[in-house]
């Protein structure tokens, strides 16, 4: 049986209030081998360098509302079988995993490949990129839950590379009993995903692969690889302690258990690409020159 995989493309940067996921997200698309499938890409304004708006608790509410119906729009348009999301901030992958969930009938499992659990609200935190989790499974603002036509059970949901949170995160998290595997579990193995994976009986399984999963002193594309930072601007901020080829390990373990349907990498911050861009833009002959 023939089935139709969508590539969606959302350089989203506000959930995140980083201008970089912008160019981010468009850098990771065009690395990216070239799709089996269709390709669509959601429309997200340029970053200006304008100040995003606090809007009831949420930074640039209404703009991520805006592209989360854009996403929807598309999805309803295609309606594929499976689904690459390539981003943008975390938020990218809340409308294209709430889809997955209502197409396989809640016949569906969520590994949330992360050094961060994505859990909190507008009660916690502004920025929306950190909700994405939990909007999916039924707890948040309500402008982005009811979004989640059918919420996503928590035993359904793993963590992979998550070793410590917040305070505030644990306790969402243990309240939730959502599983988790540590860094250090998944060494050289797989099986404590694999595990819970046969656990739920999902045949089907989306992947959320937040590239800050990764140990930023091997990948150094991340937030805290951001120039010119203060010192301590991360302290307290647990950072990935993934390597690449784990991470690759996982997720085709994981391939080998239960049809992956869907897979969203998202947080990419290419700081190298985006300072020779800048440069090459001050040049002479090639770019503006002096302003």
């Amino acid at each position: 049986m023939s089935t139709k995989t969508l590539r969606l493309q959302i350089p989203q940067w506000q959930g995140g209030n980083l201008e970089a996921y912008h160019f981010g997200g468009q850098l990771l698309a065009w690395l990216a081998p070239a799709a089996a499938g269709p390709v669509a890409t959601v429309e997200v304004p340029e970053p200006d360098g304008s100040e995003l708006p606090l809007e009831d608790g949420i930074v640039a509410r209404s703009a991520l509302l805006r592209q989360l119906y854009s996403t929807e729009e598309i999805l309803r348009k295609e309606m594929p079988d499976r689904i690459v999301v390539l981003g943008g901030d975390c938020l990218v992958d809340l409308a294209p995993f709430a889809y997955l969930n209502e197409r396989y009938e809640g016949d569906l499992a969520v590994l949330w490949v992360d050094a961060h659990p994505d859990v909190m609200t507008p009660q916690h935190f502004v920025h929306a990129h950190a909700m994405v989790l939990g909007n999916l499974i039924g707890e948040g603002d309500p402008d982005f839950t009811r979004r989640v036509a059918r919420p996503i059970k928590p035993e359904k949901v793993m963590y992979a590379g998550l070793y410590d949170m917040s305070p505030t995160e644990w306790e969402i998290v243990e309240r939730l009993g959502l599983r988790m595997a540590t860094p250090s579990q998944l060494i050289d193995s797989s099986q404590p995903v694999i595990d819970w994976l046969r656990s739920t009986g999902a045949r089907h399984v989306a992947i959320h692969f937040d590239l800050d999963v990764i140990d930023p002193v091997q990948f150094r594309s991340l937030n805290f690889s951001m120039p010119n930072a203060p010192p301590d601007a991360f302290a307290g901020v647990p950072r990935g302690r993934m390597t690449m080829a784990q991470v690759v390990r996982l997720l085709n373990d994981v391939a080998e258990q239960v049809d992956v349907v869907g897979l969203g990498i998202t947080e990419h911050l290419p700081w190298d690409a985006i300072a020779i861009r800048d440069m090459l833009r001050g040049l002479p002959l090639i770019g503006e020159g002096r302003a």
